[in-house]
């Protein structure tokens, strides 16, 4: 992950812009909802590294986080979608079971 001065970040082909509330794929905007965007700034602020479900629900949804709540996965999945309809062929979020999710660009 690259942080930039202007507080741009980027992993690979995407990129987020905070201050903006905007994102890319390669040269694509993403059509986000604000907590699709939160989730991505999350895991791209966290490129290459594990991020655990509990940790996701903390600095996304701003509450502890309750094992039966899917809200992450649900809100994953729809990530994956828009990131894999702007850039076919490309996974960037990886699910490890057990731990939780990795953003490799």
């Amino acid at each position: 992950m690259e942080a930039l001065t202007t507080g741009i970040l980027r992993a690979g082909d995407v990129e987020v812009r905070p201050d903006e509330f905007r994102a890319f794929a390669g040269d694509q905007a993403l059509n986000l909802t604000a907590r699709e965007f939160e989730l991505l700034t999350a895991l791209v602020g966290r490129a290459g590294r594990i991020v655990s479900r509990e940790e996701l629900y903390r600095t996304v949804w701003g509450e502890r986080y309750r094992k039966s709540d899917r809200s992450v996965d649900v809100y994953v999945a729809k990530l994956r979608h828009k990131l894999e309809d702007a850039l076919p062929g490309r996974r960037f979020i990886h699910t490890h079971f057990g731990f939780g999710y990795r953003f490799q660009p």
